[in-house]
């Protein structure tokens, strides 16, 4: 019984595809296919109900692959007991929101140059959820991303809040109300949001929705700048974070909502998997320096 014959048939498993578990450790199909039998032939069971697709565990191999994944966590941690103390090298695989990576992401990578030469980032970009998805699929190594504090994350990830984020409703300066209003009050102005998956569309599409309220979305578009020169033409309501606001090139044409019922604040947090070995440095120093970031953002501001 072979450690790779395992992670096989966990990959397997959680992809629900001999091809894209093959894809995901970067073996072909063939090979995956033997490790998984190999498996089965040392257990002496039939772990797949080789008659459905997408493929399918027996209720054995459910069973065996609950344990089995506490089996490669505890190798996980062998794994770190000898490598924390090894000079981190290679690549560190990191991620970060699509909607702040622009304000974090320069002054952190070049500090992670200075400080740790040997390593080289490779930076994906994403929804919060689905930075969590590819930290639990061990697709990257650690990511920032923005939840609601309390977050709870999946048993095998490790989520640290680092700071807070205030979100702000912004209007054209014109448009700004003589006094502080409620949601109700301005909703059918309509919207100008990123697409459906961001975090803070959804959270604003909660807080109409109990209010009884529908969101009316008048464009969605990535890119903060741009919403927000949009909303300065008057196209409608944007929600961003304060520090985006503050240092955008349409600020002088914007104002923040008065908003009563409407004051919504984020964590940061730092997502990683349990174990890390000796990338754990690393990625306690990018989180740091992700936060500094965000605060020189208010500083100069």
């Amino acid at each position: 019984m072979k450690i790779d014959d395992i992670d096989a048939f966990v990959e397997v498993i959680r992809c629900q595809s001999i091809s894209h578990a093959a894809e995901s450790l970067q073996l072909t199909q063939p090979a995956i296919t033997r490790r998984v039998q190999n498996f089965e032939q040392a257990l002496g069971v039939e772990l797949f109900d080789r008659n459905t697709k997408p493929l399918k565990p027996t209720l054995i191999g459910t069973r065996v692959y609950e344990q089995c994944r506490l089996i490669l966590r505890e190798m996980d941690a062998l794994r770190e007991l000898v490598a924390t103390d090894a000079p981190p090298t290679g690549v560190l695989r990191l991620g970060v929101p699509q909607t702040i990576g622009d304000v974090v992401l320069l002054d952190a990578l070049k500090h992670l140059r200075t400080e740790y030469a040997d390593l080289r980032a490779q930076v994906a970009t994403g929804w919060g959820s689905q930075l969590v998805g590819k930290i639990e699929r061990g697709e990257l190594d650690a990511a920032v991303a923005l939840f609601p504090a309390g977050k709870i994350f999946p048993d095998n990830v490790v989520g640290e809040s680092i700071g807070k984020m205030e979100l702000v409703v912004v209007c054209a300066k014109a448009q700004l109300p003589k006094k502080p209003c409620k949601l109700a009050d301005v909703y059918q102005n309509g919207w100008i949001l990123n697409p459906d998956g961001c975090g803070f569309r959804a959270g604003l599409q909660r807080t109409l929705s109990d209010q009884g309220l529908a969101l009316r979305v008048n464009l969605e578009t990535f890119g903060t700048e741009l919403q927000l020169g949009l909303v300065a033409d008057g196209l409608g309501l944007g929600l961003v974070p304060r520090p985006l606001l503050e240092r955008s090139a349409q600020r002088e044409h914007l104002a923040v909502m008065p908003l009563k019922d409407f004051k919504p604040v984020m964590d940061l947090w730092l997502i990683y998997p349990h174990f890390l070995g000796n990338l754990q440095g690393p990625v306690d120093a990018f989180g740091q320096w992700v936060a500094a970031s965000l605060h020189k953002v208010r500083e100069v501001a």
